[in-house]
């Protein structure tokens, strides 16, 4: 059995990440595996909060340069962005960022 940590694996903090605090959007990467049920309710068990829509996106390898030769190939990813209530408060680890 998996627990929430090794669901979540950490947030992405981009410009339009930051951007979207504002509307209660937050953007984590993810397992592979991981549904979007399954994201919800790690989210909801780490941080204590009312998630009400997750939506997800696999970041596919990209290739690159190792020294002369284009050899080399990033990591495929996937990604979750977590929309989160109204009444539900804050994820405290965004806080400082903005």
């Amino acid at each position: 059995m998996r627990t929430a940590y090794d669901v979540i694996i950490r947030p992405i903090i981009t410009e339009q990440s930051m951007e979207d605090l504002d509307i209660k959007k937050y953007t984590f990467e993810v397992a592979k595996d991981a549904g979007k049920i399954e994201i919800k309710k790690a989210i909801e068990e780490i941080f204590d909060v009312k998630v009400i829509k997750v939506t997800t996106a696999t970041i596919r390898a990209k290739e690159k340069r190792v020294g002369a030769n284009p050899s080399g190939m990033t990591a495929t990813r996937k990604k979750a962005v977590v929309k989160l209530s109204a009444d539900s408060k804050n994820i405290e680890i965004f806080e400082g960022m903005v």
